[in-house]
């Protein structure tokens, strides 16, 4: 694990695997050119933003779309949109950034018809680079799946909002052959600023992100609770938030967030129920391993109860707006997020 914590992947060069060996052609050695397709599947607010760098970059994107009437604010970004998942079949490597398990799942094995799954259409040789949140043994299912069909599985998700997807800020956490990360490599160069390979097994690399979102988590509702308690002493958190980033906590979640939780600033982003889904697959993870996380414990229930006061399409920084309800605060900013997260 961890093998690498740069853009390139010059460790990898001695144990890749060989094109006999992962069931594909020659060139499942070398990396894609600008000229090889690319298809995508979820084009949300965070997908859109990649498939659209990715167009920008000259790659040439197919994105699957199941509404026609997306298919015109695609094409003004330069993709390819089509309603067929069968058009993604053709593609070398075809990305998915989908929202949990049972989405991806869909798209592996087809939701209602096996054939026009990615197991079933992707020719031997292509991968599918899958760049979603997602449970390990998910993502050890699906790797099996493609092996077996002498197709790749990369797991690549990535730290970042959508405002850092448009920005190519993405850090990408990548784990899989090292002869399939390479050929994804230029994909991750048009995405994000650093890639991280971690091992060969994707699962590892769905485990660090999800023990990342825990640790930005738990962050939170520390932060949450500790702005609560500097209002409730008629103190300027903002002081203080600055003082800690400047000293003993300059690291980006610290700085980010903390200011939008002073400055009571929940936006949608990203969401309760998806943070919610992060904790949770977390849990489990903890669960499986014997390894109790009771900070997470309490962070899913502050989810828990911000989404049934209504908080479910705030972002997860509402973790600091419960705080501020559990300790008595009632003010102006308070009251027009609770408003905005009712009326969202």
């Amino acid at each position: 694990m961890f093998k690498d914590g740069s853009n390139s992947l010059a460790a990898s060069g001695s144990s890749e695997a060989t094109p006999l060996e992962r069931g594909g052609d020659s060139e499942s050695n070398g990396r894609l050119s600008l000229w090889d397709e690319i298809g995508f599947v979820g084009l949300g607010r965070m997908g859109t933003a990649m498939a659209a760098n990715l167009a920008v970059a000259g790659h040439p994107v197919t994105a699957y779309v199941r509404r026609p009437e997306q298919m015109g604010r695609l094409l003004a970004l330069g993709l390819k949109p089509a309603t067929d998942m069968t058009s993604l079949f053709h593609c070398k490597v075809v990305i998915s950034m989908l929202p949990d398990d049972v989405a991806v799942r869909d798209v592996v094995f087809g939701s209602e018809d096996p054939s026009r799954s990615l197991t079933s259409g992707l020719r031997p040789g292509a991968i599918h680079l899958s760049m979603s949140t997602i449970s390990t043994s998910a993502a050890s299912h699906f790797a099996g799946e493609h092996a077996r069909r002498g197709q790749g599985y990369v797991a690549a998700p990535v730290f970042g909002n959508p405002e850092a997807a448009k920005a190519r800020q993405l850090f990408i956490v990548a784990a899989g052959l090292p002869a399939d990360v390479v050929r994804c490599q230029p994909l991750f160069d048009s995405l994000g600023q650093q890639t991280f390979v971690v091992d060969t097994d994707p699962a590892h690399a769905n485990l660090v992100k999800l023990l990342g979102n825990m640790m930005t988590a738990t962050t939170l509702e520390m932060l949450g609770e500790t702005v609560a308690l500097l209002r409730k002493r008629g103190l300027d958190p903002k002081s203080f938030i600055d003082i800690l980033t400047d000293t003993m906590f300059g690291g980006r979640v610290h700085r980010i967030y903390g200011d939008r939780i002073v400055g009571q600033r929940y936006a949608p982003g990203f969401v309760m129920p998806l943070a919610l889904k992060d904790v949770r697959l977390a849990l489990a993870e903890a669960e499986n391993a014997g390894a109790p996380m009771p900070s997470v414990g309490v962070v899913r229930d502050r989810m828990l109860t911000g989404i049934a006061r209504g908080y479910a399409n705030l972002d997860w920084t509402a973790l600091g707006l419960i705080a501020a309800e559990e300790a008595g605060l009632r003010s102006p900013a308070i009251l027009q997020a609770r408003e905005e997260g009712a009326r969202s």
